[in-house]
């Protein structure tokens, strides 16, 4: 235990502060908070003034922010909509995913990374931030449009698939090695996994959530603390089963957090729970994450690999560009479209800070790739609101901006 001069009040109070106020500029103009609070770790912290030091404790604060904010990330997903979002948003997703993660992974091996780094590399380069689209999306007006759906269907579809990826990459990781009798171990456990917490989730949790509503309406003792503690315990349960079966649990945050939206509650009883959660996450763990997250950038590798940071960067924007754009051709979309589509999909965000952070975290990479990992996200989630503006008005231009309310598109057969 630590006892309370073991902690660091000062150091927590000055983390968030810093978090609030440079998270609130960044909303300011236009960008999502974590762009203000990774700003705020890299000048306060470290890599510039060096005014706050990592701690036990803010590291400890920062892995719940992880896992909540994955819990948060996964009950922003409806499973059930992955099945009805169309042929284009899944075909989109799928080359916003295998290009740039074939690009990532073939540039990993080029520069001499072994292949756990190369692996994590690729997932960093196919990740997404369907979060910061969502809010882009709506500030530029686009949430009615036929590009909006896509955009935001692809994004769906492609994170799933990133987590997915990425628990294989961890349990090859956690095994140590190739052959395939170990392989087929680490498919056996992951696939036990995503069994066990579908029947789960699927079966078991809707009774249950039943049986607690059942007991608040007869006794009145189960209120709406009680079930967000209930979801709470139902992340920590999914945690833990992955973590059994070797993945990271953040896999298991964010399958809990997918299943606990599809949990039949009373409105007012989720609503409750989806915005404590949203509090504990947004409000307090996450920003403590991003601030002490880029407590690990190092600015040499601007002069030490600025070379490598231009290249992978640029191969960041070719492959999930140009991955969004080939893919949409034989779709409905027109190709404007696409490459607008393209635009949209290339901010990384969240997911692929979270994933170089557990790829330094387990050794698999080292700080400069780290880094640039990070770089790369802020570099693309900040061009975003650009190119997508630009995007729009070309779209205007050709006149094949698509308002959904608005019928058809003369060059679609919907």
């Amino acid at each position: 235990m630590v006892g309370a001069e073991g902690i660091d009040v000062l150091g927590l109070l000055s983390v968030l502060t810093l978090a609030w106020v440079f998270g609130a500029l960044s909303e300011r103009v236009g960008y999502p908070a974590m762009m203000g609070e990774l700003f705020a770790g890299v000048l306060f912290g470290p890599p510039l003034l060096g005014l706050i030091q990592p701690t036990e404790v803010l590291a400890v604060l920062a892995e719940l922010g992880v896992f909540l904010l994955m819990v948060y990330v996964g009950m922003e997903v409806d499973l059930h909509d992955l099945f009805e979002l169309g042929p284009q948003a899944l075909v989109i997703a799928v080359g916003a995913f295998v290009i740039p993660f074939g690009l990532g992974y073939a540039s990993g091996i080029l520069i001499g990374v072994p292949l756990e780094g190369a692996l994590f590399l690729g997932i960093a380069m196919a990740a997404t931030s369907l979060a910061t689209k969502s809010r882009i999306l709506s500030d530029l007006d686009l949430l009615e449009t036929r590009i909006a759906g896509v955009l935001l269907g692809g994004a769906l579809i492609s994170d799933v698939g990133v987590l997915v990826v990425f628990s294989g990459v961890i349990g090859f990781i956690n095994a140590g090695s190739v052959n395939l009798l170990d392989m087929g171990v680490i498919l056996a456990k992951a696939l036990a996994f995503f069994a066990v917490t579908i029947v789960v989730g699927d079966r078991f949790l809707p009774p249950a959530w039943a049986k607690l509503e059942s007991l608040r309406e007869r006794y009145g003792f189960v209120d709406k603390t009680t079930a967000f503690t209930f979801a709470l315990l139902v992340a920590l349960a999914f945690a833990e089963l992955a973590s059994l079966a070797g993945l990271h649990m953040i896999i298991g945050g964010f399958m809990a957090g997918a299943f606990l939206r599809m949990a039949d509650l009373q409105p007012s009883l989720y609503e409750h729970m989806h915005g404590v959660i949203y509090d504990l996450a947004i409000g307090f763990f996450a920003p403590i994450f991003f601030v002490t997250v880029a407590f690990d950038l190092t600015f040499s590798v601007f002069t030490e690999n600025f070379a490598l940071l231009a290249l992978l960067v640029a191969i960041a924007f070719v492959g999930k560009i140009v991955g969004s754009w080939l893919f949409a051709l034989p779709t409905d979309l027109t190709s404007r479209e696409g490459l607008v589509v393209g635009f949209g999909m290339n901010g990384r965000g969240t997911v692929e800070i979270i994933i170089a952070s557990i790829g330094l975290s387990a050794g698999v990479i080292d700080r400069q790739l780290f880094s640039i990992l990070v770089f790369i996200a802020i570099f693309t989630t900040a061009l975003v609101p650009v190119t997508m503006t630009w995007g729009v008005r070309l779209l205007e231009s050709a006149d094949e901006l698509v308002r959904l309310d608005d019928g058809p598109s003369p060059s679609s057969d919907d």
